[in-house]
Parts: structure tokens; C-alpha cells; sequence
């Protein structure tokens, strides 16, 4: 399937020096399959070698002598490599860490070479082993499951045409409204790894598609019993299994297990966090910009990978997704929450951000929360993932009135459109009047976003 991570590899094919390029992201997000199309694109010659299979040829990789390990990986390829024109490609490379230091010298000593790692649970590697990554020598590229946008090019491109041009001052066809919520319940149940988006794409039954997940799932718990420290495995599992099921939900450690200790737990939930299974959602004051420089990294939620993976681990079905109306979709579990949460990752992540934020007033008679926080330019924007009337948004109204909000988004299953707003909020002083617009979106246009927000910063409504 077609990914957008595409662009990035020629990218990088087209830049000066090739630094050896480390694609991360968990097991199934299609990695390995990114790189053979990649090659077969560019006419590369591909040298591709898993090393998984190859345990040995660790202690070949810690000689850091490229010449050598050149030498020892040609009978395994079984070819001579050609640096001038050829893609060596280093996949699963968590099961021999020292190739993980050996990258920095194919940079200095074979700088001609193009070579291209990929690997899951790199931090499952590094935490057993003194040396560290080499900085300044590699580059690295996140693969994340395929967004909504990817998934339809697979199941029904036309629609992509409708969904990438609407605007609140060109909304798209009623008609193609219907049809892309029909394929946004649709990705809820398939999400985006790869092996279920071309299943589906396919043969268009669930059935397939659950098969799929549930060993993709089971892989991930095989994967920890592999490449976790044994005192860490149980506490992995347990955070695993709960996170799927407390998606949006300040994180309490209790919740999880009252048989670790805090800290325990916490340090499993940043192992899987920085192995990308998970993703953090942090509380931020949003007093200023940048917006993490304010996080409370006690105060977090918790993502998981992808929505599919998510609703098949909670045990939900198609009945299950088909007969929730809109306004139950959207306000009730989290499933929306977890799917606009991963979409905006991806966009956080190609503008280097390193943390996604929310925003929490807990008080003593009634707490105040906005599920995400965004900043674009100077402007400071709030985010709901919520169905119902403008009236209703009132964490989204005392939040935008506290941080000079000049517009919010909301995320509905309504056509998009833009309403200026006046509402009393509640302060200190009594009442001040909010003056503000509510830009809303349907769900299935996250992907589009940043170009929505850039309408409303230079649009006067």
C-alpha cells in the first residue's frame, strides 16, 4: 500500500552523504515493506537481510569494521555488494545491538553506501547495553500505522479529492459527507496497520481483518518476553492490557496494579512510550510557547499504537461500532479520542514536536478539561472530541477565554463549518463575555488539519 513516509525516504535518497537511516515504529506498521518498495522505485539494488535470523553475525557487527562486515554479510545475502548503486537494508536489527553502534562507521569508512535499519523495541535493546545510539551519525524516520487518508487510497481514492478541497467556506457534497463517515467506521474497526488495510481492502470482511489484529497483538507480547529483562515482563503485560481500556483517562497507577510500585509501573509505561506502542498525552499549564515546555509529567493520559488494535483488544465488534449513533461515538469510550489522538501525532511528528498536550483544571466542586492542545504559529488552540451544541463545550469556552484563544476546534461527525460564539463564562470576577469562533471538523478530516487551522488564522469567519 501506498504510504506517506514515501516522500521522506526520497528525501533522504536525494540528499548529500546518506547517513545510515533508522526506521523505528513497532512491530507491523510495515517497514520492511516501505524499504522493498522504496528500492524497487529508485532502482536501487537491494541488500536486505534479517537479521533476526542471523544472531551470530552480532559478534561480526561489535569488530565496528565495516571492510569485515561487509566481507561476512555477503555469503548470507549471497551476492557481492556494490556500494555505488545498492540499499543495504538491516531489518529487525534489535536482535544484533551492536549493529546498532556499527551504523556511525558505515557513515565515516563507506560513506557511498546507502544503508537503511529497521527495528522494534530499540529501547528494550539499549537499556542492557552500555553504548547508546549514534547521534549525529544516523537519521531517523518514525513509521506509525496508516492514517485514515492512507486507507482510503486503498479502498476508495475518489473520496480523497472531496476530503483534501472542503473547507467551511467549501463544504463537500452531502453525498460524500455520508460516504467518508461510512469509511471512517469502517477504519475504526480495521485501523491502520498495514496487513488489515490490504485485507480489507480485499475482501471487505471484518472476520479477516480480526484474524489479522489478534496475532498482530499476540506478536507484540511475544515480542516483550524476547527483549524484556525478565523482572520487567509482567509489569509490560499488565500495562499493555490496560491501556487500550483507559484511553483518555488521567493515568493512576493503581488502576493498573496495586502489586508494583509506582515507580515500576512508571518505568514500564516510558519503555513502551519510547518504543512508540504507546504515546503519552501530557497536562500542560499552555501559559506559553513552545507548549511542552509547560507539561506536568505527572499528569498524563495514554494512547495506544492504533484505534483498530485498540477496539479488537476491548473486544469490540462491527455490530458494536455500526450501532452507535453519532452522538454516542463521539462522547461516549474513547475511541474517537484515540483516533484523532493518533492522527495528530503523526502531524506533531512531522513538525518535531516532541510531545502532544492537554489541558486539566481540577477543582474542588468541578474540573475543567480540553482533550488536546495545539499551537500553530503564535495561536495557542484548543481541541474537543465532542458532539453537541456550542453551549455544551464549556471546558473548550473557559479555556479559550484563560489563554486568549482566538478560535477552537471541534471534532463531530457534522460537515464542517465555522460559528462565532459569545458565551458569560464564569471567573474570578463573576462573568466575562468570550467573543470566539468554533471552527468544527468532521473526524475523518484530522489528516487535514493544519490546513483548516491556517483558513481560520487568516479567515475572518
Amino acid at each position: 500500500m501506498k504510504r506517506i513516509a514515501e516522500e521522506k525516504l526520497e528525501a533522504w535518497h536525494r540528499s548529500d552523504g546518506h547517513k545510515p537511516l533508522v526506521i523505528r515504529g513497532a512491530r507491523q506498521v510495515g517497514k520492511s515493506t516501505l524499504v522493498r518498495m522504496f528500492a524497487e522505485k529508485t532502482k536501487l539494488n537491494l541488500y536486505e537481510i534479517n537479521l533476526e535470523r542471523h544472531l551470530e553475525l552480532d559478534e561480526v557487527f561489535k569488530s565496528l569494521d565495516v571492510n569485515r562486515i561487509i566481507r561476512e554479510l555477503e555469503p548470507v545475502l549471497g551476492a557481492a555488494v556494490d556500494a555505488s548503486d545498492g540499499l543495504l537494508f538491516l531489518d529487525e536489527i534489535q536482535s544484533t545491538p551492536h549493529a546498532l553502534a556499527a551504523l556511525r562507521y558505515f557513515y565515516e569508512d563507506m560513506p557511498q553506501l546507502r544503508v537503511i535499519a529497521a527495528g522494534s523495541l530499540l529501547e528494550f535493546v539499549l537499556a542492557d547495553h552500555t553504548f547508546s545510539m549514534p547521534v549525529g551519525r544516523v537519521e531517523y524516520l518514525h513509521l506509525g500505522p496508516a492514517t485514515f487518508e492512507e486507507f482510503l487510497e486503498e479502498v476508495e481514492p475518489y473520496l480523497l479529492g472531496s476530503l483534501r478541497g472542503a473547507s467551511p467556506d467549501e463544504p463537500m457534497a452531502d453525498s460524500a459527507h455520508e460516504r467518508l463517515l461510512s469509511r471512517f467506521r469502517e477504519y475504526l474497526m480495521v485501523g491502520g496497520m498495514p496487513e488489515a488495510v490490504v485485507s480489507y481492502a480485499k475482501s471487505q470482511q471484518f472476520s479477516d481483518v480480526a484474524l489479522r489484529q489478534q496475532t498482530i497483538l499476540a506478536t507484540y507480547q511475544d515480542d516483550f518476553s524476547k527483549y524484556a529483562r525478565r523482572s520487567d515482563l509482567l509489569r509490560l503485560q499488565r500495562v499493555f492490557n490496560y491501556a487500550p481500556r483507559a484511553i483518555g483517562t488521567k493515568v493512576k497507577y493503581s488502576n493498573i496494579s496495586r502489586e508494583d510500585r509506582s515507580r515500576e509501573l512508571l518505568n514500564a509505561i516510558d519503555l513502551l512510550v519510547k518504543a512508540k506502542v504507546l504515546s503519552a498525552v501530557y497536562h500542560s499549564d499552555c501559559s506559553g510557547l513552545p507548549l511542552h515546555a509547560d507539561i506536568d509529567e505527572r499528569a498524563y493520559k495514554l494512547l495506544f499504537l492504533d484505534v483498530g488494535l485498540m477496539v479488537r483488544a476491548c473486544g469490540l465488534d462491527w455490530t458494536a461500532i455500526s450501532n452507535l449513533d453519532s452522538q454516542r461515538l463521539v462522547n461516549e469510550g474513547a475511541i474517537a479520542e484515540q483516533f484523532v489522538g493518533q492522527h495528530l501525532l503523526r502531524l506533531e511528528e512531522v513538525r518535531m514536536a516532541p510531545h502532544l498536550c492537554y489541558w486539566i483544571r481540577e477543582g474542588r466542586s468541578a474540573n475543567a478539561e480540553v482533550d488536546f492542545v495545539i499551537s500553530r504559529g503564535d495561536a495557542i488552540v484548543p481541541v474537543e472530541v465532542k458532539a453537541g451544541a456550542s453551549g455544551s463545550l464549556r471546558s473548550l469556552w473557559q479555556f479559550a477565554l484563560k489563554k486568549k484563544s482566538p478560535f477552537a476546534i471541534r471534532f463531530d461527525l457534522n460537515p464542517i463549518s465555522c460559528q462565532e460564539v459569545s458565551h458569560n463564562i464564569p471567573s474570578a470576577s463573576g462573568f466575562e463575555m468570550l467573543e470566539s469562533r468554533l471552527v468544527s471538523i468532521p473526524l475523518y478530516m484530522v489528516g487535514q488539519l493544519d490546513r483548516i487551522v491556517e483558513w481560520a488564522r487568516v479567515s475572518k469567519g
